[in-house]
């Protein structure tokens, strides 16, 4: 089950490229669709939103206070400034409590594989997230992975391998792997490939402007007058 977590708001009538300008007052420009209401755009305090939203998924249930009102959404698109990574625009859907939606999970890897630990394997991961559907009051923050169940070389995870509980189905196909463990020798040897590959895709430096001709033989042009 999501954690709760809550976000104050209020109406915004700045619309448009006067968004700039409430960004300069610390105002974080946002809007809420969804379930029985109109888009309304809202804004935020920036810096309260930005540090409750540190950890915040699309799973995330939050509590959004918009005036006297308070809805439960989710987070749908989060935008940020290309170099500061700071949020400069959120989408958030109003959802209803009764309604099975689908969104996507984030998979969290935690613990140590005593094949990596003990036999020298590599550690190889696959999917960073997963798509589920549930109840919005049944959706997870995250699924969280133990490494220790592998245990031996080529053992795998899969997401037919994960459980996350009974009021969830997981709509991402069951043989797409999260982690499996191979032979060290296995990964030199993509390595190598790899290298050689890129080896092979640098084009030729057939010579370089300026450089004089073989020694013993007379440049081009001296031929020529030759």
């Amino acid at each position: 089950m999501s954690k709760e977590v809550v976000l104050v708001s209020e109406r915004r009538d700045v619309i448009g490229k006067q968004v700039k300008e409430l960004r300069r007052q610390g105002l974080l420009p946002a809007v809420v669709y969804g379930a029985g209401i109109e888009p309304t755009p809202i804004q935020l305090n920036s810096q309260d939103a930005e540090k409750i939203l540190v950890g915040v998924g699309s799973s995330t249930l939050i509590d959004l206070h918009v005036g006297d009102e308070v809805y439960k959404v989710l987070v749908r698109d989060l935008q940020r400034d290309v170099i500061r990574r700071n949020p400069i625009h959120i989408d958030f859907l109003k959802v209803a409590m009764d309604v099975i939606i689908s969104t996507v999970v984030p998979v969290e890897l935690v613990g140590q594989s005593p094949a990596v630990q003990e036999l020298g394997g590599v550690l190889v991961t696959g999917l960073s997230e997963i798509e589920v559907e549930a109840l919005p009051s049944d959706l997870p923050d995250r699924v969280t992975v133990d490494l220790e169940l592998l245990k031996n070389f080529d053992d795998t995870i899969t997401v037919g391998d994960l459980y996350l509980g009974d009021g969830v189905t997981v709509l991402t196909d069951p043989d797409e792997f999260i982690a499996n463990v191979v032979y060290q020798t296995m990964e030199e040897i993509v390595e190598e490939e790899e290298e050689l590959e890129a080896e092979l895709a640098e084009p030729e430096l057939v010579g370089v402007e300026g450089e004089e001709g073989v020694e013993g033989e007379a440049p081009a042009e001296e031929a020529q007058e030759e």
